[in-house]
């Protein structure tokens, strides 16, 4: 993903499937090109970056 769509995901009130290798994650917020992310099948967070998501 890019910085522009990830501010947009971010923004937008729908539901967005959002994935970082292979596992679906909530962006909790973004910082630069950083997006703290929490992983839906599970209580883990992590820092990665955000070409690192994909929809």
């Amino acid at each position: 993903m890019n910085f522009s769509r990830v501010k947009e995901v971010l923004n937008n009130k729908e539901k967005v499937d959002i994935f970082y290798n292979e596992r679906p994650v909530w962006i909790q917020c973004l910082s630069n090109n950083i997006a703290k992310v929490g992983f839906i099948d599970n209580f883990e967070e992590r820092d990665v970056f955000i070409e690192d998501l994909y929809e």
